[in-house]
């Protein structure tokens, strides 16, 4: 995925580089909504279980498999226009994202209660993306890429280590023009990253496991166009 927004950058550039008067859109954009994670669990080796002799899966939360937060991200972005009704473009989040700490208690097959804890940060979410203007209507597509850090206390020792997650996002907007070149655009989107599964490094029994994670969200952004 990166080697794709590599080159969509070198796209952009180039297209820079051949006409470097009117042409180039960039500006920065605030972001705030909602993910959802779904089929979040982890699997455990087999003296944690409630049978005998076979591993099992523990469920994210005690409500099911589903975890729900809401964010908020500053990104920038800059955009090479190909005529009056095509862009291609790059936005990127300078800041980290962080979640909340989960606690997950398991009990093996003496009592014994463990307590293991997660944080994640998402760093350096890219995303690269085609736009046609419709009027002052608009709608983008785009691929995505995000560097994911975890950081766990297992009881049990060990760690899980960082992933890398890829996705794709939609969305629709409104494109307000101003005055001296500058512009307004008001935004909904909705992105969808792929699943993962990572195995703990020091016991291969055991490892986490997200389906996928959706994300929806509206966008206010101002720029300038040269």
């Amino acid at each position: 995925m990166k080697k794709i927004i590599f080159s969509i950058i070198l796209m952009l550039c180039f297209g820079f580089n051949a006409n470097a008067e009117k042409g180039v859109n960039a500006g920065v954009t605030l972001l705030y909504g909602a993910f959802d994670v779904s089929g979040a669990s982890e699997k455990l080796a087999a003296n944690h279980t409630s049978g005998a002799g076979s591993a099992t899966e523990v469920k994210a939360s005690a409500e099911g498999d589903n975890a729900e937060g809401d964010f908020g991200l500053a990104s920038i972005f800059i955009e090479k226009t190909l005529g009056d009704r095509f862009a291609i473009g790059i936005d990127y989040v300078p800041m980290s994202a962080d979640s909340e700490t989960a606690e997950n208690i398991s009990v093996d097959t003496a009592g014994t209660s463990f307590t293991n804890t997660v944080q994640v940060d998402f760093e350096d979410l890219t995303t690269a993306y085609a736009m046609i203007n419709l009027g002052p209507i608009y709608v983008k597509a785009g691929v995505m890429t995000v560097d994911v850090s975890t950081n766990e206390t297992l009881a049990t020792g060990g760690s899980y280590g960082d992933t890398e997650l890829d996705g794709t996002m939609f969305a629709i907007g409104m494109d307000r023009e101003l005055d001296n070149g500058a512009f307004v655009r008001f935004e909904g989107t909705v992105m969808e990253f792929d699943g993962v599964e990572l195995t703990n490094k020091t016991d291969s029994t055991k490892s986490i496991k997200v389906d996928g994670i959706d994300g929806y969200g509206a966008k206010v952004s101002i720029g300038k166009s040269f």
